[in-house]
């Protein structure tokens, strides 16, 4: 027998298996109605809390990796004070309900000072050090002058106050343009900082290069007053997620399950009436009466085509392929020692010929891959991190990060250390341990979150990916269960993309899709 048999013959027998063991499955008022999510980061973690709540008592979510919590990573590799390996902030805080939750539970961190500053890649202080690869360091009121131009400058993007000529452009070539028109590019400095601010941005913009980002698609983003909440107290990110765990019945939460392939619109059989089957990897099966999918746009993009069955339309196919999944790491360093100025926040790495010119990043576009070898120009600089001492943090985005992935910890920390030598000529010590994530290579995952590329209708593809399958009296299944396959995370939200309150509130969204089903039906209405 042939493996692509014996793989047929293996999911037969696991799907009579399924069947067997959920004949009593029926479509049901809310209370007995069957409803599987597919993941456990706080999309879907705040759709099976929003049910639980609202009364429905058969929710069973699967989480593919080891640990809930999805993008939400909080360690303790340092001693007993957090590291985030993944989320770090609460975007905003005016209408941000992941504010509110943090607030009402006592989750945030209320000192202020030295101790409570996150590090915060973009956001530039006095007490960030600027140098050139001469070791020179350079003024903080020309480092501020252009960093405050940028801002200007994509602050206008996001409250969609572009021109009309710039309608079609890149967010770099965007920018280019409008600082070749300004004073500060006659300055040598002026232009490598306004490089660095470049490079500083691909790390919210999780892409690998500002000239891959739509520059007036960004509009669409709606940034929450009161600005960024930068530290959560010593429970961290995971005491935000451990809340919404809390609201779950025990058992409620699978993890090592990964989602082999979901089957919907299921035609009603002799032993089951359930319209939607979830075969994981490890052989369970889930019969359901809906299924809420939260997993990240990064791993749709690479397993959608072979997990839905029937495929998914071609609107939301294309959504899938059109918006963009970019990589965004950290790395540690922990030293025994601190070796910097107390004065200092951050050491900020200034190229002679930085990979967001426009220059260098077109030339590494033809070269092939020679751009490998100077990943580490991707790094903005090295930040302090709150309640560490003794540890920096530095970012880097796309293509250079996922490379960075597949090098020894060892490796990269020895770069780390040269180049800040190098640049500040500094004594600096080796670190005493290295850490880096590695969202990129998470095969659960495949990067950090969504942006918009050129040439993409955001709200468009945003909207399409969010749609439910099938919609009520949608045509060609209109005796069919509405809402059999829902969508929910980052990526679904139009306006809240790549944060995790847009993520947490696209859970509760088709949650109250359900909600709203069962409250508008009679009790079994689609079963007679």
């Amino acid at each position: 027998m042939s493996s692509s048999a014996a793989t047929a013959v293996g999911i037969q027998r696991l799907i009579n298996k399924c069947l067997e063991e959920t004949a009593h499955c029926r479509m049901s008022p809310h209370s007995a109605a069957r409803v599987v999510v597919v993941g456990a980061g706080l999309a879907g973690l705040s759709a099976a809390s929003t049910l639980v709540k609202a009364g429905f008592q058969h929710i069973q979510v699967l989480e593919a990796m080891g640990r809930p919590g999805g993008r939400v990573y909080t360690t303790r590799p340092f001693g007993q004070n957090v590291i985030e390996l993944g989320a770090n902030w609460i975007h905003g805080q005016e209408a941000n309900p992941l504010f509110l939750l943090a607030q009402e539970q006592g989750l945030l961190l209320e000192e202020r000072g030295s101790a409570s500053i996150m590090c915060l890649p973009g956001s530039v202080t006095p007490r960030d050090y600027f140098f050139r690869e001469s070791r020179r360091q350079l003024p903080v009121d020309e480092v501020e002058q252009v960093c405050s131009f940028f801002s200007g400058l994509t602050s206008r993007a996001f409250e969609s106050e572009l021109e009309p000529r710039h309608s079609s452009q890149s967010l770099g070539g965007y920018l280019d343009e409008e600082f070749a028109q300004s004073p500060l590019a006659a300055s040598e400095d002026g232009a490598r900082v306004f490089e660095w601010c470049k490079r500083s941005e691909c790390t919210d913009e999780a892409s690998s290069s500002l000239y891959e980002v739509s520059a007036s698609q960004l509009g669409h983003y709606v940034a929450l007053e009161g600005g960024f909440f930068n530290s959560l107290g010593p429970g961290g990110y995971q005491a935000l997620a451990d809340t919404l765990l809390d609201n779950l019945p025990p058992g409620a939460v699978l993890c090592d399950r990964p989602v082999h392939s979901i089957h919907w619109a299921l035609q009603e059989e002799k032993n089951h009436t359930c319209p939607v089957r979830v075969l994981c990897q490890g052989g369970q099966c889930f019969m359901a009466d809906h299924v809420i999918v939260t997993v990240p746009l990064g791993f749709l993009k690479e397993n959608a085509v072979a997990m839905f069955e029937p495929a998914l339309p071609k609107s939301k196919a294309d959504a899938i392929e059109r918006l963009g999944f970019g990589t965004v790491d950290k790395i540690y360093l922990r030293f025994e020692d601190r070796f910097w100025p107390h004065d200092c926040a951050g050491i900020q790495l200034v190229w002679d010929a930085g990979p967001e010119d426009e220059e260098v990043y077109q030339h590494s576009q033809s070269e092939g891959g020679a751009w490998r070898d100077m990943w580490y120009k991707k790094i903005c600089g090295f930040d302090t991190v709150a309640r560490h001492p003794t540890v920096l943090c530095g970012w880097i985005t796309g293509r250079e990060a996922q490379h960075m992935e597949s090098l020894d910890e060892k490796i990269v920390g020895e770069v780390c250390v040269r180049m800040l030598r190098s640049f500040t000529g500094w004594s600096v010590p080796e670190p005493a341990q290295v850490l880096m994530s590695k969202w990129g290579s998470e095969r659960f995952v495949r990067g950090s979150y969504t942006y918009p590329p050129p040439g993409v209708d955001a709200v468009r593809e945003h909207t399409a990916l969010a749609a439910p399958l099938p919609l009520p009296c949608e045509a060609g299944y209109s005796q069919a269960k509405p809402l059999q396959v829902l969508f929910a995370g980052e990526a679904t939200h139009a306006n809240f993309y790549t944060t995790t309150h847009g993520a947490y509130m696209t859970g509760i969204r088709e949650a109250q899709r359900l909600i709203d089903l069962y409250a508008d039906s009679e009790p079994d209405s689609y079963n007679e």
